[in-house]
């Protein structure tokens, strides 16, 4: 099976997360960040992985560490459980509505972490969420997890609409990137021979 487990205490946070890419979309969340739980357990659903988290973070200050260290935690696990990538399709892209909000995402597990970002969020804030930490949590998921991540808004006018669109597309790229391809199950996808 492919699945991770990973542990990160800093003097910031302190983060236990479980996933599983062959998974049925359950999941466990408990970050401390309400609107990143309710984001992480659709992309769990959304990409068919199984995900726990769990989270305690510095929120007094404010939930940036806490954000920002789950898109590295959750990162790492990917890179950890998808391994040397054999037989992985290797891209994948969604585009998804989300009422009137229009995403566009767009994977490569490359090897080559990188963000291509282009959500252009109305609001400073969803209920206490600062919306600028989705750029930082992408952002760290995208470099952790050795992958090229585009996410670009094609419509939208809701910034909670917007954000939950852009966990639910990357959740369906990235489901359909790291499905095993039958027909080249012992091969690396590249012509290098490594990802």
């Amino acid at each position: 099976m492919r699945k991770a487990e990973l542990t990160r205490r800093t003097a910031e946070t302190d983060i236990t997360l479980s996933l599983e890419l062959d998974g049925s979309g359950v999941s466990q969340i408990d970050t401390g960040c309400g609107f990143l739980d309710h984001m992480l357990t659709l992309f769990a659903r959304h990409g068919r992985f199984d995900l726990t988290v769990t989270c305690k973070g510095d929120t007094w200050v404010d939930n940036h560490h806490t954000v920002e260290d789950i898109g590295i935690c959750l990162g790492d696990a990917f890179a950890q459980a998808l391994g040397d990538k054999r037989g992985i399709v290797r891209y994948g892209s969604c585009t998804l509505p989300m009422d009137e909000a229009l995403i566009l995402t767009a994977v490569d597990i490359s090897g080559r972490g990188m963000l291509c970002y282009g959500l252009d969020i109305p609001t400073q804030k969803v209920g206490t969420f600062d919306t600028q930490l989705t750029k930082e949590f992408l952002t760290a998921f995208a470099r952790r997890a050795d992958m090229t991540v585009h996410v670009t808004q094609l419509a939208g006018e809701n910034s909670h609409h917007i954000i939950e669109g852009a966990f639910k597309s990357l959740a369906r790229s990235l489901g359909a990137a790291v499905a095993i391809d039958p027909r080249f199950s012992q091969e690396i996808p590249s012509t290098k021979g490594v990802l």
